[in-house]
Order: structure tokens, then sequence, then C-alpha cells
């Protein structure tokens, strides 16, 4: 009996001491990440922690998920650490910063502001609410915060202060007031990036061209594949004169990052100094098609900038303010049908590119996108679309090169329609069409090897009348398996996430967002099948003829899978793909 009690004893010590361990290592901040992780969420699987032992380690990986952009897994967590500890100052801040990268900035105001009145001289809220006023342009407010938190903090924490407050700077063109706080910054992280990476644009706004190549020049020799220094640097050779070094970085920006805004500023800004104004209004459409809820600033006056271009040369080209009936010459290698002849001038000029991804060539073949690709395109020749360009199995190049094509053809139309079907899935809360030479080891390979959806949407927006994106790409995603997960984003196995576009846009999911489209036991798809035979009835509104098409796949595929439709069509014209018998 003695013997019994006293082993109990002994296995309760040793119990006690274990949970003891992983709260200790969960707290040490010395500790290798991985080891903090894997005792953090011991301690939260273990019953026996309680109180604010288990309230930090929610906290933690509460953060790590934060970092990693997984917001909503962040959110859940952290709003557990609230509950067991619901006056940490800490949590508040770090559920606050959750909010807002969600765009959601009244309760991220709201979560500061709580932080501060249960720790009035806790930097960090003070800094983010600054963050959330210079998201707005409300810079002499963001820089009153900043100054605040710089007063609070100590040693190399002052360094993203000092760093917001060159930035916010820069953007007032208080330029000296901002190199002294950069300069004040920079020796206490002197390996940083950040400070170059800004200080390089306040140079180059000053007309101090060779110290802004220095800075430029001293990230990229660091991190030869930070996209927006290589677009930072292509301003700086822009002002320069130098054109042809321009444009090898704007270029080389949007290889790594096809969806860079300030990139597809720039180097519209070096197509309009050759005169080259098409391939100008293409880059600032692409700069200007936003589909995310918040930019930060400097994206927003990017993007403000190229709409404004973007304007002015629409206004200066007589062709594109009223409708052309004229033929547009199909895309090399592509196949297009010509304008029916029996067509009247006066009819609405319409255009497609249809896009079948089926022979994948690092992951297994899909079978119907090709012939769901050849479905829709016959169905809308049928339909007296002027042209119909068809453009199956595309790598990434000839994805990006007939997304071009196709803008100069949407510029000239009333409507433009784009329909792709293939491999679609979101990767960091962004949603990527996957070209069929996609390898994705990684998943930050995706803003290299595949096509941003923003870029479809920017495709299409020439058009004067209806703009219209239909993707059959919410399949699973096959490359998860291998695709190594990285600490900067956020990968979901399945399908794209929900979008906002621009009034003026129409985007058709197969399947509402995070879930999957299916292929179906016939030749095509249930999503394509519906498509193609709603669209031919006479006198359907197509707002209509989407719910219709919804219906229809959700009757189907027996409740598994649901259309859903995002954006609107302007509300005083009605649209039909067949007006009457």
């Amino acid at each position: 009996m003695l013997r019994a009690f006293l082993l109990s004893v002994g296995l309760s010590v040793l119990a006690t001491s274990a949970w003891a361990d992983d709260v200790e290592t969960c707290r040490d901040n010395k500790a290798e990440v991985a080891a903090r992780l894997t005792a953090c969420n011991a301690v939260i699987a273990d019953d026996k922690v309680t109180g604010k032992p288990k309230a930090f380690a929610n906290w933690y990986l509460g953060d790590s998920l934060l970092k990693k952009r997984d917001y909503d897994g962040a959110l859940t967590v952290l709003n557990k650490a609230l509950e067991l500890d619901p006056d940490n100052a800490t949590v508040l801040n770090s559920r606050g910063l959750v909010y807002f990268n969600k765009g959601d900035e009244d309760r991220a105001m709201a979560d500061f502001d709580l932080a501060l009145q249960r720790r009035p001289s806790f930097p960090a809220p003070i800094n983010n609410r600054g963050l959330i006023y210079l998201r707005h342009g409300e810079l002499l407010r963001a820089y009153d915060e900043f100054n605040v938190a710089l007063s609070l903090n100590s040693g190399n924490n002052r360094y993203v202060n000092l760093l917001n407050l060159g930035r916010v700077q820069t953007l007032r063109k208080q330029y000296e007031s901002a190199l002294t706080y950069f300069a004040e910054g920079k020796p206490l992280n002197p390996e940083a990036w950040q400070i170059p990476h800004y200080r390089c644009t306040t140079y180059a706004e000053m007309g101090r061209l060779d110290e802004a190549l220095a800075d430029c020049n001293e990230v990229l020799a660091q991190h030869p594949k930070f996209s927006g220094t290589l677009a930072r640097r292509g301003n700086v050779y822009r002002l320069k004169g130098d054109l042809d070094a321009a444009l090898r970085d704007y270029n080389d920006a949007l290889k790594l990052s096809p969806n860079l805004v300030s990139a597809y500023a720039g180097r519209g800004q070096v197509f309009e100094a050759r005169k080259d104004t098409v391939a100008a209004r293409y880059d600032y459409r692409s700069a200007g098609a936003a589909l995310t809820k918040v930019d930060d600033y400097e994206t927003t006056l990017a993007r403000g900038f190229a709409k404004q271009r973007l304007g002015v040369l629409v206004a200066a080209d007589p062709a594109l303010r009223s409708q052309s009936t004229a033929p547009v010459a199909p895309p090399a290698g592509k196949l297009t049908d010509p304008p029916s002849p029996s067509l009247p001038a006066s009819i609405t000029r319409k255009v497609a590119l249809i896009v079948g991804n089926g022979n994948y060539r690092n992951v297994p073949k899909l079978d119907n996108p090709p012939r769901d690709a050849k479905l829709i395109a016959d169905t809308l020749r049928s339909l007296g679309f002027a042209t119909v360009t068809l453009a199956p199995d595309l790598a990434r190049d000839q994805f990006f090169t007939a997304l071009r094509d196709f803008g100069r053809e949407a510029e000239k139309a009333d409507w433009a329609v784009v329909y792709y079907a293939g491999h679609g899935m979101e990767i960091g809360g962004i949603n990527y069409l996957i070209p069929t030479d996609a390898k994705l080891a990684a998943d930050h390979d995706a803003e290299g090897q595949a096509v941003a959806l923003e870029q479809v949407i920017a495709a299409v927006s020439g058009a004067h009348k209806m703009r219209l994106v239909m993707l059959d790409a919410c399949r699973d995603n096959p490359f998860e398996k291998t695709m190594q997960h990285t600490m900067a984003l956020k990968l979901v196995s399945k399908g794209l996430s929900n979008i906002e576009p621009e009034a003026g846009f129409m985007v058709v999911y197969a399947a509402k967002h995070g879930e999957t489209a299916l292929d179906g036991d016939a030749l095509n798809s249930p999503f394509a099948t519906a498509v193609a035979r709603e669209i031919r009835v006479p006198k359907v509104e197509v707002r209509k003829l989407f719910d219709i098409v919804r219906d229809d796949v959700w009757t189907a595929t027996k409740h598994q899978q649901q259309p859903f439709t995002y954006g609107s069509l302007p509300g005083r014209e009605d649209f039909y793909f067949v007006a009457g018998k």
C-alpha cells in the first residue's frame, strides 16, 4: 500500500514537472521557435494548466499564426487567451494587429485603445494606431502617434518607431526630417533592410539619385529577390533617364511579384516616355485592378496615380471613347474566329478569352478543363461574339501574353469575358490561377509561377460596358502534399478566397470561396454544362442568368457545389447574351 502511495506521488511529481517544464520553455524568449511552439501547444492541450500560463501559450501560438498571415486561426487562439486573461494588454495588441491585417480597422482601433487602458505607457499599440492613420493618409496624426511611441520606447525597440517616422515624413515631403529619423534608427539595427529600402525613395524624391541608388543597391546586395526594392530602384533609374535599366528592374520585379502595383505604375511611365501608350494603358490598368480590402498608403498612392494617368491616356485617344466596330487582329498562335460577316455594324461588340489548363507538367493532368474551354468557346462563337480566343494549356509566360493581348482587344469592345478552367488556389490572401508549368515547391513560389486574379481583372477592365470573369478553378490543391509551407504565407487547400471587385465587374466562381468544384461524371463539369446551356436562352438578364446557373449546379451536384457571384455590373443597364429570338 505504502509503495503504491509513494509510486502515485512520484508519478504526480513527474507529471507536474513535465507541464512546468513546458510552461517554462513556452515563456523562454531565448528558446528556439520550434521548441517554444511545441511547448506552448503542450501547455494548451494540458487540462492541468489553467489561467495566465495557458493564456500566455495561446498568445504565443496566436502571434505565430499572425506572422504566417493565418489571421482567422490567430483570431481564434487569441480570443481563447483573452477569455483566460481578459486584461492582458499584449494579447489585446496582438488581436488588434490581426484585425488591422484583415482590414477591420474599427475593431483594431478598439483593441489598441483597450490595451492602452490596461497599460497606458505601452508603446506598441500607440505605434499601431499610427499605422491605421497612415493607411488612411492621415499623415499628421500618424506622425504624432509614432512620436509618442518613440518617447515611451528604449534601446533597439526604437528602430520601428524611427522607421515609421521616416516613412511618414517622406510622405509629408519633410525630407530632411525623414533623413534625420532614418539616420538615428540605422545604427540600432545596421543589418536590417527596411531603412535603406524606404530611404531610397526619400533620396529619389529629393533628387539625390546617386544616394538613392546606393541605398537600393545595399538592400539588393543582401536580398536580390526583393521585388519592392527592385521597383524602387527602377524608379531611380527612370528619374536618372536610364529607361533601359528602369525597364529591366520593373520586369524583374514583376517576374517575382506579378501583382506588384508599384512596378506596374513605374513601368507604365517608362512606356509613356517611349510613346507606347497601348502598353502604358495596360500597365496602369494592372496597377489599378484592386481586389484587396486594404493597401498600405504607398500602394494606395501608386494605384491612384495609375488610374489618373490611365484616364488621361484614354481621354487622349478618341477610339477609346466610342464603340469600335473594326475587326481586331487576333493574338498570334491562338485559335480565334473572325467576326461574323452577318453581324450589323451597330451590334454590341463582345470579345472573349477562354483558357482551359489540363495538361499540367508537375501534377496529375485534368481531363475536363480543355473540353470545358472548348464547350464555352463554341457556345460564345455561336452567340455572335466578335472574337473568341481559345487558349488551351497555357504556361506562365503564355498566360501573361494572352492576358496582355486580350486587354488590347477589350479596350475596343463593349463586353469583355474571360473563362478559365483549371487549377486555382488562394495563397497568402491572394487568388492565383495555376499555369501548366508551375512547380510550386513552396507556397511563396506562387508569386513568380502563377497568375494573380487581379491581372485577369485588369485584362477585362478596358471594356466599355460589361466586364465578366468566370472561374471554374476551385479544385483541390494538388501541390499541397509536396509544397513547403513558409513562415510568411498561409496556404489554403481548397479553392479560392472571397473577393471584393470594384463596381462594374462581375466575377463568378464555379464553387463558393473555400469550397471545391467538381468535375462530375460527364464530359464537362457541372458548371461549364450549366453555363453553356443557360447563356443560349433568350432574354435572360446576366445577373439572373448566373442565379439560374447556381441553382442548376446545386441541383446537379446534389447540393455538393454552389457557384457564387462577386461584384456588380452597372445598374442602369441590362445585359443579355441573347437579347431575343
